[in-house]
């Protein structure tokens, strides 16, 4: 099969290359990803683009920088006898082509020098494997040993070698498989599924901060429920998350069941991604439950509760960060945050619900308000149209309810109107609780709706309640 890759805008740069491989004597193929997504006609702007050789890939990274640019600074890997360089914003990598063989307790491969066949033959899918030809006398032809284009068509994710040996050798390819089955939305090849599940635990040697890699970009994935889905049927997710595992299964007691809490989790990710591409959103909908499976207990006359579920859940969010190595700045707090708080909004889906509850409600939230909204609206997976439709007209009149008072009492992001500073030169005393005690006094009547949120009638309210706790005014006040 030919390419024409003339309306490429990689086009000048691909006949540079093959006109600098022709005069080191030097064969050089595009492969992998960039001609993957190419052949798809995906809409993507390839930030990074593998070339292979057979013969020297440093030998050829270097001259194809010198004859780009003098200032091109070419990164060496000896070991694996690769070199790169960025050119125009994209990354250039050069390989030599080569075999490889795996130590049982090691991913990282004994490598030796091979043909282009041996090269397409360790890559992980077959749609990775694709080559098209830059050398002069077959520039643009497409080769394709171990029918990816036939797989792409299919929408398949298939191995070149027999799928456990892939697996056994370079566990993380298991997430790999996945990844791509969710971002292109293709199916797992059925001996391919079968190999995951078989050689499931040796995704132990993978390191943490390889494996949130590939679960990032399931979770930034248009549909991220294909690869939690994937995760969960191979039995990656009981190893990696066993927290989101757990919820898995409907129990039954007395006629009384409920529902299958990962189910539920799966279809709020999805319904919380087609509405943000906040990653830290979506990780928020995944966890948002967590805390069901250690609460859940069954009640006579009542049925299945899930009491605390909210605040268990925020809780356990540290530890699973740990252990993946996720960062545990403002991303773990905004998680907590939400997951902490996904059913506070709901509790006040009530005709009947005060001022006091909207404030604390905006007061508690901050500047995380609207990100819990999203969360708690993508939380009603009813099948039940009506039901469905009732509950967010409901919570419109909510969010409608609290945009009132959040311009009429300001409490978002709240700040005292009356500062430590104030109340310490209105009855002359130093720094200590009694300071702590009027402003939290403040802050509480605020919320209440029993002082307005303006600094003289809280320098009034302060001056009443520090003479009330024998606190004395000073004179010049």
């Amino acid at each position: 099969m030919q390419i024409n890759l003339i309306q490429n805008r990689h086009y000048r740069l691909f006949k540079k290359i093959s006109s600098v491989a022709a005069e080191q004597q030097q064969s050089v193929y595009v492969i992998g990803g960039f001609v993957r997504d190419l052949l798809l006609e995906r809409a993507t702007d390839a930030t990074d683009i593998d070339f292979v050789t057979e013969q020297s890939g440093i030998h050829l990274a270097e001259a194809c920088a010198r004859a780009l640019g003098d200032q091109l600074k070419v990164t060496v890997f000896k070991n694996y006898g690769t070199a790169m360089f960025r050119y125009q914003k994209t990354e250039l990598e050069f390989v030599g082509a080569r075999r490889e063989s795996y130590r049982p307790e090691s991913r990282n491969p004994v490598v030796e020098g091979g043909t282009l066949e041996d090269d397409q033959l360790r890559r992980d899918f077959t749609i990775n494997a694709l080559a098209i030809s830059l050398n002069q006398d077959s520039f643009g032809q497409l080769i394709d040993p171990f029918g990816g284009v036939d797989d792409l068509t299919q929408k398949i994710i298939r191995t070149p070698l027999q799928p456990a040996e892939t697996f056994r050798d370079d566990p993380l390819r298991m997430l790999r498989a996945i990844r791509f089955a969710c971002t292109l939305q293709f199916e797992l090849y059925p001996e391919t599924k079968e190999a995951i599940s078989a050689e499931k635990d040796r995704i132990h040697i993978i390191s943490a901060e390889r494996v949130l890699t590939e679960l990032q970009k399931i979770m930034l994935s248009e549909k991220p429920s294909i690869g939690l889905l994937l995760l969960e049927e191979t039995g990656l997710l009981e190893i990696i998350l066993p927290e989101l595992a757990a919820l898995k299964g409907i129990e039954e007691i007395d006629g009384k069941a409920h529902k299958d809490n990962f189910y539920h989790t799966v279809e709020v990710v999805d319904t919380v991604a087609s509405k943000t591409g906040d990653v830290w959103m979506r990780w928020a909908a995944l966890f948002h439950d967590i805390g069901k499976s250690p609460t859940k207990k069954f009640v006579d006359g009542t049925g299945w509760t899930f009491h605390g579920h909210e605040f268990i859940g925020s809780k356990m969010l540290k530890k699973i960060f740990q252990r993946l190595k996720m960062p545990l700045g403002n991303e773990l707090k905004f998680v907590e945050k939400l997951v902490r708080m996904h059913a506070r909004p709901i509790a006040l889906v009530d005709d009947g619900v005060s001022d006091s509850a909207l404030r604390r409600l905006v007061f508690d939230a901050g500047d995380e308000l609207e990100a819990l909204f999203v969360l708690c609206t993508s939380d009603m997976t009813t099948k039940n149209q009506k039901k469905r439709e009732r509950y967010l007209e409901n919570f419109k009149l909510v969010q409608e309810k609290i945009r009132i008072v959040e311009e009429k009492d300001q409490i978002r992001n709240f700040q005292p109107p009356v500062s430590g500073e104030e109340i310490m030169a209105m009855f002359g005393i130093p720094p200590g609780k009694e300071i702590g005690i009027l402003k939290e006094k403040v802050k509480e009547a605020i919320l209440e709706g029993e002082l307005q949120n303006e600094a003289e009638a809280a320098r009034n309210y302060v001056l009443r309640e520090g003479l009330a706790m024998g606190l004395t005014l000073q004179e010049s006040t």
